[in-house]
């Protein structure tokens, strides 16, 4: 298996050349001082070399050790408790925390480049922290003056971790029907009660405490979601001094055994009258846990990306080394016994395949990270509108980037032939890690649900506008510049294709309960696949004026133009498809199923 090496010219060219971070970070108050163009490239730089030369390592032996479970007490695999040590001590916690409690106060936009080295080095590792810093953004967004004071610059440090605790046996999507239960104390805390499944990083020897934010119910609670609280629960009390304490009524009482994915420990955890803190007010949990969990969910994706890159990384590396037949146009290499395979027009058509969707992948995350940065640290109508075009993205780049994170490990794996299907490789691995994006953090069924049932249909395609105009804007502008004709028409196309769809999709759903239901997928990967054509065409307006300079922005025209030629083609199935409507779906009886 190759080296992973990270995307550097890619991330930086993203960064400064299509999106112009730097100016966006000078103008957003919170921002500007705090992050400039060599700021951002040092901790790339620095993120690189962590994930090449201590993530990369313990990947594979990662996956072939596991955690373990004995006794209630979790073991990572050989190698990541040092590991997690040195992402610690170069402060890689704190990147994106707020400076008041210790954090560096950086913008997501460079958070999600880091985000997606970690991921591409080893999928495992990353979820520890991950889960941390997003428990750090709910606690920071909900929590009381003395649990931030108390907890925050713990877990920023990675001395304390992080973990969400949602899910039930019984209730996964439909959290209302949760059963853990929360009971007042004198003192203002309250008892927790309950069990939780599929906890990531439940348990784990990394850290010296875990800090659960445990969804439960109050004994008066209104029934359904609207009765949900969320607390503060940890692993060990903390005493006054800030010093771990007595151990807390939290038990894991097994981990799971799992297709992928290996050496992150998902748990089942049990409460036992574990003593916990109220975060934001009672019964608004769900809304306090959602602002951890949009971050998650794009973070998610970037799993699917960071996945998809290792693979395409692996399978290039291999495909000009592998030797088979000769080139369809004559001898390439008339001195070998035969050609690489990287000559022979299916390769190259799973290779590109792998480095477009990579690519559209890229710059959505990167632009979506934007509309976070936006939302947090933008004002007024800025602010508003950013807020809306992150609920309405967050949905499409989970759900899209994982399931295309699928379809580009599984190219990669295609590429090695049999090879691809041995351990050794590498490439079986990353297709049974990535599998999961699919599913955690609200599947990809759900996913597709809320962009049309909440994000569109609820609101009658405001907050879809917003985007639309946005690409729109794009268009006006490029219009008339004719060595851009070749992106910017056909953009304009499929996005009058996605303004018909959306429209006749809404009116659907106002006579058919099923129709949302039916469309949902679908319609999810008919956005997505424009949303990457627009990412593809801004990239091509950035580089088309250095096509002479350096052959990096020559590919990326002509990875652009694949695109554009090879893959935004399947949005004409995709809108047949919404356009169908639930009738062949709903009429067949269930026993013919």
């Amino acid at each position: 298996m190759a080296d992973y090496k990270a995307p550097l010219r890619e991330m930086n060219f993203l960064l400064h050349e299509v999106f112009a971070a730097d100016e966006l970070w000078a103008r957003l108050p919170g921002l500007a001082g705090a992050v400039d163009r060599e700021t951002a490239d040092a901790i790339l730089e620095e993120m690189a070399k962590l994930a090449a030369n201590t993530l990369d390592p313990i990947n594979r032996s990662g996956d072939e050790e596991g955690c373990q479970w004995n006794d209630g007490v979790v073991t990572t695999p050989e190698g990541f408790k040092e590991a997690y040590a040195t992402f610690c001590e170069g402060g890689w916690g704190a990147l994106l925390g707020n400076p008041e409690y210790g954090g560096m106060g950086m913008p997501k936009m460079l958070g999600a480049q880091v985000e997606e080295m970690i991921n591409a080095a080893n999928i495992s590792f990353a979820l520890y922290p991950v889960l941390t810093a997003g428990a750090c953004l709910a606690l920071d967004a909900h929590g009381s003056e003395e649990l931030k004071q108390k907890y925050l610059p713990k877990m920023y440090e990675g001395t304390w971790s992080g973990a969400m605790d949602l899910t039930e046996p019984h209730a996964g999507t439909d959290l209302g029907i949760i059963r853990t239960k929360a009971e007042p104390q004198e003192d203002g805390s309250y008892t927790i009660t309950g069990s939780k499944i599929f906890i990531t990083g439940g348990d784990q020897d990394l850290s010296e405490n875990i800090i659960h934010l445990v969804l439960a119910k109050l004994p008066d609670a209104p029934k359904g979601p609207k009765g949900i609280s969320l607390f503060l629960v940890p692993k060990f009390l903390v005493n006054e001094d800030g010093s771990v304490g007595e151990r807390n009524a939290v038990n894991c009482g097994s981990i799971e055994h799992k297709m992928g994915i290996k050496a992150s420990a998902t748990c089942a955890m049990n409460f036992d009258g574990a003593k916990g803190w109220l975060v934001g007010e009672v019964n608004k949990g769900l809304a306090a846990m959602f602002t951890m969990m949009n971050y998650e969910r794009l973070g998610v994706g970037i799993q699917g990306l960071g996945a998809s890159e290792r693979s395409y990384q692996n399978a290039l590396d291999y495909a000009r080394e592998r030797i088979q037949s000769r080139s369809p146009a004559g001898p390439q290499q008339a001195d070998k016994a035969a050609d690489p395979i990287t000559v022979h027009p299916d390769v190259r058509r799973m290779l590109l395949t792998q480095k477009a969707l990579i690519g559209g992948a890229r710059a959505l995350s990167t632009y979506v990270a934007q509309w976070l940065d936006i939302a947090k640290f933008g004002e007024g109508e800025e602010k508003k509108n950013a807020e809306a075009m992150v609920a309405l993205l967050t949905p499409v780049a989970k759900a899209f980037f994982t399931d295309m994170g699928l379809d580009c490990t599984v190219i990669g794996q295609q590429v090695f032939g049999g090879h691809g299907y041995i351990r050794e490789w590498g490439q079986e691995q990353l297709v049974r890690d990535v599998r999961i994006t699919q599913i955690y953090e609200g599947t990809n069924g759900i996913q597709a649900l809320d962009l049309v049932g909440r994000k569109t249909v609820a609101n009658g395609g405001a907050f879809f506008n917003l985007f639309a105009d946005d690409v729109q804007a794009f268009i006006d502008a490029h219009i008339d510049h004719e060595p851009l004709a070749e992106f910017v028409q056909p953009l304009a196309e499929e996005l009058q294709r996605l303004r018909d769809v959306t429209a006749r999709m809404i009116e659907a759903a106002r006579e058919d309960p099923h129709a949302s239901g039916a469309a949902s997928v679908e319609y999810l990967h008919l956005f997505g696949y424009v949303a990457y054509a627009f990412m593809w065409a801004k990239a091509a307006a950035a580089a088309l004026p250095k096509v002479e300079q350096d052959s990096f922005y020559k590919g990326q025209v002509k990875t652009a133009r694949f695109y554009y030629q090879r893959l935004l083609t399947r949005t004409r199935a995709l809108a047949a498809s919404v356009d169908a409507g639930s009738h062949s779906l709903m009429d067949i009886e269930e026993e013919l199923l």
